[in-house]
């Protein structure tokens, strides 16, 4: 009778804590589905581009509706800066899961937000992915070099010094003239104003489309950089950001999505890691 005693309770001691681990994997399981289709935010930071952000943001409302359909969330919110400043007031402030960000953005951002690279996206006439020296009668760097540059480029001397001038030359070497619009640094040279511009490949390419821009050469140009960058911020949960990474190569796919993305000019989305950035990252860090 105390042996049949004993091995009901056991049996019952054993059910219970089966019981109470199937509750406890499919509450984990509930919340995890939860969180990863819940509300994403993103932020997209694209400095020294062509347009407002005003005029991209209803691009940006297309993209975050498609990318929450595919990836199950209840909503999907992305905000467009053109400012670096305004765009971390925001990061501080809604806690966003994911960004895009240019190089120099994303560089300085990297370690201080701790970010996670899940991503690379190629898009037309972003720029920032090659720079120029122009000018009407420099024939090299020297030719530049103690004379007035105009750009609009130079408020990251150190992204510029470390990233892009590859050693051939650094911001000191050179007496700046900020501007504030992206044809701004041309004009000036072209009205010699400035004997050159320091200005990236989104702006070179609009040379030919500036009264007088076919006057101008490259008499240098950098190495090409990487990307825009798609990054994951902490806040992120690991089913969200997975989910998200491994569906960026296909996030365009179908007519509706081939429509928005062809409108925001995106050439190609796909995962990508850290190691995608590792080189520039080294020599952004390295003291000079």
């Amino acid at each position: 009778m105390r042996r049949r005693v004993i091995a009901t309770s056991t049996r019952e001691v054993l059910k219970r804590a089966a019981g109470a681990t199937l509750v406890g994997a499919a509450l984990l399981t509930i919340a995890t589905a939860s969180y990863a289709g819940g509300d994403v935010k993103l932020i997209v930071l694209k400095e020294k581009g062509v347009g407002s952000a005003t005029q991209a943001q209803p691009f940006v409302d297309k993209f975050m509706a498609i990318a929450a359909k595919k990836n199950g969330w209840s909503t999907g919110k992305g905000t467009y800066f053109t400012e670096r400043k305004a765009a971390e007031t925001a990061m501080d402030a809604d806690k966003p899961q994911f960004a895009i960000l240019s190089l120099p953005a994303f560089l300085s951002m990297k370690e201080a937000r701790k970010l996670e690279v899940i991503g690379q996206v190629q898009v037309s006439r972003a720029g920032g992915q090659e720079y120029h020296l122009v000018s009407k009668s420099a024939k090299d760097v020297a030719g530049c070099k103690n004379e007035k540059v105009a750009t609009d480029h130079a408020d990251d001397a150190k992204f510029l010094d470390r990233v892009v001038a590859g050693g051939a030359w650094k911001v000191a070497d050179f007496k700046i003239e900020h501007t504030k619009r992206p044809l701004q640094g041309i004009q000036k040279v072209i009205k010699d104003e400035a004997k050159c511009a320091l200005i990236d490949d989104a702006q070179f390419a609009e040379l030919k489309s500036v009264e007088g821009g076919k006057d101008l050469k490259s008499v240098w140009k950098s190495a090409k950089l990487p990307p825009m960058a798609v990054v994951a911020f902490p806040a992120a949960d690991k089913a969200t950001k997975d989910g998200f990474k491994n569906g960026l190569s296909t996030l365009c796919d179908g007519s509706d999505a081939k429509t928005v993305c062809g409108e925001i000019g995106i050439q190609s989305l796909k995962p990508a890691t850290d190691d995608a950035y590792a080189q520039i990252l080294a020599a952004y860090k390295k003291d000079k």
